[in-house]
């Protein structure tokens, strides 16, 4: 049965039927089978276990939001936290594989919180190019009475060699002119009018404080507990990859990075172990055929928290 909910609830939800039906339409590899195009699919699979059957030089961009290091359940599984030096050889497990998978010129994005911070690019730059570090405001941090809210994440930007794509005017930030210049001419000065207001594009700093954490009245949400929003993952693509390029996912969840890779027009492909989120990424993507939109990207402009279509 499905949770019953308030008519403003938009969050995405299967019933067990949905959910086998769904599943149903993904991938898995296997010895026998493994022979398939890898164009636009979901692999419901570990990992670990899917990794080497990933040609070489396949992708041209990876985003990848693994759990960090706490204890959460993730469906039917647990993901236990670790000390900093086994977590450190779990990440390289992994990160490792990636590296072969990439293209030369290809970009990795690694999602992360406060604490893994400190060592994904301990590990990271054993492979890659350490870029930078984005930070980005959750607003929706817990309270703590006795340490300070979290409400902060970072997302470890590296390149597999010195040639790498970067769209930078495909994610410049639209602000308001408050003293426009204009030059002899009387001319506007590197600003524009638009509906009445002064406005310029201005290169995008490494710190975002316009991404809204999905929730219930937004149609991209799920129950999935570690849920990226649409939003930050447009960024990312938009800015490492072009049309046409393939983007992978190797811990994709609930299909975030497909559903924006496909809105994007690239290709996609992600790999989730767990069946009820393998499921909800195959039907986000079927909705997005009809509704290509991205929440807070409009006519290819990120606009601020809260604004359109939230």
């Amino acid at each position: 049965m499905i949770k019953k909910s308030v008519a403003r609830n938009k969050t995405i939800r299967l019933s067990l039927k949905e959910e086998i039906l769904c599943a149903e339409k993904t991938l898995k590899f296997s010895p026998q089978n493994h022979d398939f195009s890898l164009d636009n699919q979901i692999i419901m699979q570990d990992t670990f276990y899917a990794l080497r059957y990933i040609p070489d030089d396949f992708a041209d961009l990876v985003i990848v939001d693994p759990p960090y290091n706490l204890t959460k359940n993730f469906g039917k599984n647990i993901f236990r936290q670790m000390n900093a030096d086994e977590y450190c050889l779990w990440l390289d497990k992994w990160l490792s594989k990636l590296y072969r998978i990439m293209k030369p010129h290809a970009s990795i994005y690694i999602c992360s919180d406060w604490q893994t911070s400190i060592v994904v690019p301990q590990v990271a730059r054993k492979y890659f190019i350490l870029r930078n570090r984005i930070s980005w405001e959750r607003e929706k941090g817990r309270a703590a009475k006795n340490n300070w809210k979290n409400c902060l994440e970072d997302v470890w930007f590296c390149t597999k060699s010195d040639e790498y794509t970067f769209n930078l005017d495909a994610v410049k930030v639209e602000h308001r002119v408050l003293a426009p210049y204009r030059d002899g001419g009387g001319n506007p000065k590197d600003w524009h009018e638009k509906d009445g207001q002064k406005i310029r594009y201005t290169a995008p700093s490494n710190i975002w404080t316009d991404i809204t954490i999905p929730f219930w009245s937004m149609p991209e949400n799920t129950d999935h507990p570690t849920q990226k929003p649409e939003k930050l993952i447009a960024k990312l693509i938009l800015a490492s990859s072009n049309e046409g390029d393939m983007v992978f996912d190797p811990f994709v969840g609930s299909g975030t990075t497909a559903v924006v890779a496909k809105k994007l027009k690239r290709r996609f492909l992600g790999i989730e172990r767990e069946r009820k989120y393998a499921a909800l990424a195959i039907k986000r993507l079927e909705i997005a055929e009809q509704k290509p939109d991205i929440q807070g990207y409009e006519d290819g402009v990120f606009k601020g928290r809260h604004v359109g279509g939230g």
